[in-house]
């Protein structure tokens, strides 16, 4: 099992899971972070630390397309091991529905 980063990131991208996260799994891309399944180590720190409630077990249901994109782009994007800045709007997007399709970019973040 593993945590896996979803949809209410976007946007938001708060950044404060990444400080706590002992084993550095965190990846940053220009819209949101996401979390490599095989260097997480479920221990769940992360998960009480974001703002927006975006990071969940693997198990809950329906994840499949996080579980698939967390992999995907945490091969692609540059590791963060230090908080960044917040966008000066997270809290404005913060609980929006439908931010994927609208708002998701494959580009990589600046990293750490």
């Amino acid at each position: 099992m593993a945590y896996v980063v979803t949809e209410a990131c976007i946007k938001c991208k708060y950044m404060d899971c990444v400080e706590v996260c002992p084993v550095d799994c965190f990846y940053e891309g220009e819209a949101m972070l996401v979390i490599n399944p095989n260097e997480c180590i479920d221990c769940g720190v992360c998960e009480p630390e974001c703002p927006a409630e975006a990071i969940v077990p693997d198990t809950e249901p329906n994840l499949d397309q996080w579980v698939e994109l967390n992999a995907k782009y945490s091969a692609e994007w540059p590791n963060i091991t230090v908080k960044g800045e917040t966008p000066a709007d997270a809290d404005e997007w913060k609980g929006k529905d439908g931010k994927f399709d609208k708002y998701f970019t494959p580009e990589p973040g600046e990293g750490s």
